[in-house]
């Protein structure tokens, strides 16, 4: 692990598409095993970070680090290899529709060429991670939104990647199928020490990363704590972007406490 205790950095980091500023001087940082949730309203800028994380786009101005690697000029073929590192969850999921489950989330795998009978375990050990290895030869036409989000997930992890990113993942599902997705983010945050960037409007969600944890007991078995008031999560931090600007950024209790208009008017949409 490089000395550096940042999975994420951005420093100073400004965007703008022709007049219209996206990201104006952002900077903020996720540590090793932290998630960050990213709140903000529609074209905040939140989506624009992971994209910027990946390489897709490229800053105006400012730095970004990726496990002290900077990369914010780095070629295509350099983003690559920084890319194997990073699992990416997306609102729909992004199915190849003509892919079995077994097949899609094999993608990766195929592309580095990894042999066949590697490839098997791999896919099924993400598939049962997720809860799914019964899904494994349907095609995505069959599947529900949640599933075909945890299938998108499965298909994040292969490749053990130490960072997840996830573009709103629990947007239009249910709540029943909303707190799986949550589950699954909660179990790779406290039980694989994955770091992450979590875009979200759903209070729901902040609700469930912001208050529960996980642990294994004695047996194995995966169980699912409050925090409560003799325990703080320091592993799940919050970020606010409003015009491009990083308004706030702390814990939930900071963030609740805040007497900002637009923070208030945010945690009380419900």
């Amino acid at each position: 692990m490089p000395a550096t205790p940042y999975a994420i950095e951005f420093r100073d980091v400004s965007l703008a598409f022709g007049d219209r500023v996206i990201l104006d001087r952002v900077s903020f940082s996720v540590r090793y095993g932290e998630s960050k949730i990213v709140m903000g309203g529609s074209g905040t800028g939140k989506s624009t970070l992971l994209r910027l994380v990946l390489g897709l786009l490229k800053p105006d101005s400012g730095q970004i680090f990726i496990d002290g690697e900077e990369i914010t000029d780095h070629t295509e073929e350099e983003m690559m290899q920084v890319r194997r590192n990073i699992g990416m969850v997306f609102q729909e999921g992004a199915l190849f529709d003509s892919l079995s489950v077994y097949d899609n989330v094999a993608y990766r795998l195929r592309e580095q060429r990894v042999p066949e009978d590697q490839i098997e375990p791999v896919v099924t050990r993400m598939l049962r991670f997720v809860d799914l290895d019964d899904a494994i030869d349907k095609m995505p036409n069959q599947l529900s939104g949640g599933m075909r989000r945890r299938v998108g997930i499965a298909r994040a992890l292969v490749g053990n990647p130490r960072i997840i990113l996830y573009d709103e993942p629990t947007a239009g599902l249910d709540p029943i199928t909303a707190r799986t997705i949550c589950e699954l983010a909660l179990k790779l945050r406290d039980l694989e020490e994955v770091s992450s960037i979590y875009v979200t409007h759903r209070l729901e969600d902040i609700d469930v990363l912001a208050s529960e944890y996980v642990v294994r007991d004695d047996f194995g078995n995966v169980l699912f704590e409050h925090e409560g008031d003799k325990l703080c999560l320091i592993n799940t931090k919050f970020l606010m972007l409003k015009d491009g600007d990083v308004i706030f950024s702390g814990s939930d209790e900071q963030m609740r406490e805040s007497r900002d208009p637009y923070i208030q008017k945010f945690l009380h949409q419900r």
